[in-house]
């Protein structure tokens, strides 16, 4: 299992055991990743890292330290 965390804006999108769907973005280096529909935001992965499954169950949501929330997605690769 692997866990990734995802950056929200909105309070109550998504709550611990939902299943989400992700999409992979590719820029020049680097992939990011959203939960669908446009939930959260992952950091920038370089190739190496890319996550390989398409879809998670949320383990936390977590009030971030300045604002917005931390949401942390497990995946089965």
């Amino acid at each position: 299992m692997r866990q990734e965390s995802f950056k929200m804006e909105r309070p109550g999108l998504v709550k611990p055991g939902d299943k989400v769907q992700i999409t992979e973005y590719q820029s020049y280096m680097n992939y990011s990743y959203i939960i669908e529909p446009a939930v959260a935001m992952s950091g920038c992965y370089p190739n190496s890292q890319r996550i390989k499954a398409k879809e998670g169950t949320i383990v936390s949501v977590e009030k971030a330290p300045l604002s917005g929330y931390v949401v942390i997605a497990e995946f089965e690769e």
